[in-house]
């Protein structure tokens, strides 16, 4: 029987048409179940990927990640070709690697970067329906900034987290929120060590309450001391948020490495 080989997936997708990442019992057409039916397509092998990060429905990323282990001999940079040519045209595998058999995406100090799109315009662009969310009041840039600014750091974001989560902790760290226009574009940057349920459309929803002038920019530190999901603005729409990059800290091991002492396994 051949050896395991365990491949990494850098995964782009239009999630328009799709039920989120995650393969679940109750819910058909994911992410997931497409990778896994294009993989065991191409092999013959029932796998199962496991994904880094679980979007929702209708959210779009440039490079989620995704691994599964097999005993096919096709070396770890051509699945990328042979799965793009399975696979439907709104998902493709932009880079592929084989990778050390323990090296696990969602157990690694990583920083992911996500970026929520608002057309902020009076009328409506139909090309932009479904990657943008459509706001027609005027938004005050500046303020929105100044309100991002109170969420870097180390904070427990109870308050904008979705209250099914079953997170064991709501404690993450921001690293940075950049709010900037871009043509007829709001875009509201986020970048952390992880993210909760439902967490950055929260912060984007919060964030346009207040560039339209519907609180102060210090009402921030009031929603996170509040750890109450209500004490925070509404959740924006699903398909105005892309997951832009998932960076490994420690780096991505290759085949054969061992995991470094002191550090957490993956």
């Amino acid at each position: 029987m051949p050896n395991k080989r365990r491949i990494m997936l850098v995964v782009s997708y239009d999630g328009t048409a799709y039920n989120g990442w995650a393969l679940q019992t109750s819910t058909h057409n994911t992410i997931e179940e497409m990778l896994n039916r294009a993989i065991h397509g191409l092999t013959g092998e029932e796998v199962q990927v496991i994904g880094a990060s679980r979007t929702d429905s209708g959210v779009h990323a440039y490079g989620n990640i995704a691994v599964f282990d097999t005993g096919s001999t096709i070396p770890g940079d051509r699945f990328s070709y042979a799965l793009n040519h399975i696979l439907p045209e709104d998902i493709r595998v932009v880079e592929s690697k084989e990778v050390a058999l323990w090296f696990h995406p969602r157990h690694c100090d990583t920083e992911k970067t996500y970026e929520y799109r608002v057309l902020n315009s009076k009328m409506e662009v139909p090309v932009k329906r479904l990657y943008t969310y459509h706001f027609n009041m005027e938004l005050d840039v500046e303020r929105m900034q100044e309100a991002g600014n109170y969420l870097v750091g180390e904070h427990d974001f109870t308050s904008f987290c979705n209250t099914e989560s079953q997170a064991l902790s709501h404690v993450r760290t921001i690293k940075n929120v950049r709010v900037e226009r871009r043509g007829d574009e709001v875009v509201i940057s986020v970048t952390g060590n992880g993210f909760l349920y439902n967490m950055v459309r929260i912060i984007a929803g919060t964030l346009l309450q207040i560039g339209r002038g519907k609180g102060e920019p210090s009402d921030i530190v009031k929603m996170l001391d509040a750890k109450d999901r209500s004490a925070a603005g509404p959740t924006a729409p699903p398909q105005g948020l892309f997951l832009m990059e998932y960076k490994f800290l420690e780096g991505i091991p290759g085949p054969g490495e061992k995991p470094l002492e002191n550090v957490n396994i993956c």
